[in-house]
This record gives C-alpha cells, sequence and structure tokens, in this order.
C-alpha cells in the first residue's frame, strides 16, 4: 500500500537538499529557492511538472514502478534510498547488482561535470544508461535502444549501420572482443542471465559470432585509443578512460583527445554542432 504522507515528506526532503550544481544545472543569479524547484526535478525524472507536484502534495494516481525507478534517478538517490522510496509507493524495490540500472549518485555526480566531454554510462554488456550532450553529438543517441539492441556488442552482429562508426581496420579485434566480454559476463552470471540470453540470440542468428564464439576467447580489454569515423567531421583519434562502479557493474567511459591535435580540434567542432543540432530540435519542437 502507497504510503502518501511518507512518499511526499522523503520526495520535499530529497528535493531541498539538493542543489542546482549537484545535478549539473546552472544555479542562476536570481535564485531564492533553496533546494531544487519542482519543475527541475520534474524534468530530470522526466515527467510533468504538474505529475510531481501532485505526489509532494499527497495526490495524484499511484505511481508506476518505471516512474518511481524516473525519480529515484532523477533525484539522484542511493541504492538504499531508492528502494526506500520504492517501498514509500507500494511497490517492490528493483533487484540489485549487474541487472539493475540505476547508476550511483557518485557516478551521476561525475557525468553531470562532464559537460564539455564525450563520456557515457554503461552496463557490463554494453547498454548505454546516460550520455554526455558531447557524447550524443559523437555517437548518437544510444539511450533509445530497446530489448536485446541496447547492447552495443549485440548489435555489432545484428545492425551493420554500428560499425560505421568505427575505423574498419579497427573491426577485427573489436569482433573478438564483444565476443569474449559476452562470454565472460554469460560465465560470470551463468545460464538465465541476460548475458547467456544475448550469446544464445547471436549464436542462432550470426555466423560471425559463432565463428568467434567457439575459439573460446576471453579477457580482451579495449584498447585505450579508439579509431572513430564521425559522418560530419570524420575520423576521430580518441583516448578512452574507464571509471568502474564495482557494486553495480557500470562503467563510466570517458572520450578525450590530446590537446592541440587534429582529432581536438574535431571535438571542439563537434560540440558546436551539437549545439546547434539540439537548438534545431527545441526550435522544431516549439514549432509543431
Amino acid at each position: 500500500m502507497i504510503d502518501r504522507t511518507g512518499l511526499a515528506e522523503f520526495l520535499r526532503r530529497r528535493r531541498e537538499s539538493l542543489q542546482p550544481e549537484d545535478v549539473g544545472l546552472p544555479r542562476g543569479r536570481r535564485r531564492r529557492t533553496s533546494g531544487l524547484r519542482r519543475e527541475e526535478v520534474a524534468a530530470l525524472c522526466h515527467m510533468s511538472a504538474d505529475y510531481y507536484a501532485r505526489l509532494e502534495r499527497e495526490r495524484g494516481p499511484r505511481p508506476s514502478e518505471q516512474m518511481i525507478a524516473s525519480i529515484a534517478q532523477g533525484l539522484h538517490l542511493s541504492l538504499d534510498e531508492r528502494d526506500h522510496l520504492f517501498r514509500l509507493a507500494g511497490q517492490t524495490p528493483p533487484p540489485r547488482g549487474a541487472d539493475s540500472e540505476h547508476i550511483s549518485p557518485g557516478l551521476l555526480r561525475i557525468l553531470d561535470r562532464l559537460h564539455d566531454t564525450p563520456a557515457e554510462i554503461v552496463t557490463e554488456l554494453g547498454e548505454t544508461l546516460r550520455q554526455t550532450p558531447l557524447g550524443i553529438a559523437l555517437t548518437g543517441d544510444l539511450t533509445g535502444y530497446r530489448g536485446p539492441a541496447r547492447s552495443l556488442g549485440y548489435r555489432w552482429f545484428t545492425d551493420p549501420a554500428t560499425r560505421r562508426l568505427y575505423a574498419p581496420e579497427d573491426h577485427p579485434f573489436l569482433t573478438r572482443m564483444f565476443v569474449s566480454g559476452l562470454r565472460g559476463a554469460a560465465t560470470l552470471r551463468g545460464p538465465g542471465s541476460r548475458a547467456a540470453h544475448y550469446a544464445d540470440l547471436l549464436l542462432a542468428q550470426s555466423e560471425e559470432f559463432r565463428q568467434v564464439w567457439n575459439d573460446h576467447e576471453v579477457g580482451l580489454r579495449p584498447h585505450e585509443v579508439k579509431h572513430f569515423i564521425h559522418p560530419e567531421v570524420g575520423a576521430l583519434e580518441l583516448n578512452c578512460q574507464t571509471l568502474l562502479d564495482p557494486n553495480q557493474s557500470h562503467l563510466l567511459i570517458v572520450y578525450t583527445a590530446i590537446p592541440g591535435s587534429e582529432s581536438y580540434e574535431k571535438l571542439q567542432l563537434l560540440s558546436v554542432i551539437g549545439a546547434q543540432t539540439l537548438r534545431s530540435g527545441v526550435r522544431d519542437q516549439r514549432i509543431q
């Protein structure tokens, strides 16, 4: 059963304890609110301000599991806080561990500060959970995929467009690396896991995957330097650094270029192109 009073009080407390800079938002000169505004939290949670306001006022329909998960992420809750929020809403908390998609507050705080850098948070299966704006400009919005296609390793063998973003000379190694990573995850998580399911799907769909899978290669790690082929700025040579959250098996991947290099200049150009595309998209939405 939903505890409307407890839910409303918890949401208000968490909202008032957060500052704009905690969630990657500008503070502004004339700000008088202590903590975040309701409309700011609603935007972070991908819901209407009216819907969120009703929850804080102990009104509205009982929120779904998907809505509660979105609120927990938007408010940068810890796992314990997330589980508490689910129980207040009368829902069973999702499982923790490798299958969890709740990003830790620490990882989110780092990502929020990388506004001028391509970066993303992914699961151990290469499912993108969050990207910076420049990350989207580099690889496209990868959070919109559904089902097995959310996994980069799965798309590598089923969607030819995925490979066009990477330099052809890197394809053989990337093929081996994706298979190696999936084999390791499937063995670690066991039968019935999402990793094992993806492996079964690819074994049935891709001859290339079957051939490399039969080599039983494990332990391959990504190269520090990745070579991208961007449709607008061309070839990019980027260094790749990874930060692991061991509790959630999530990876924060950050792409940088050597200052003064051609790739560095192209990233600067890409940041401008990405911002223009974003503004254009906002204008188009307003016109419709």
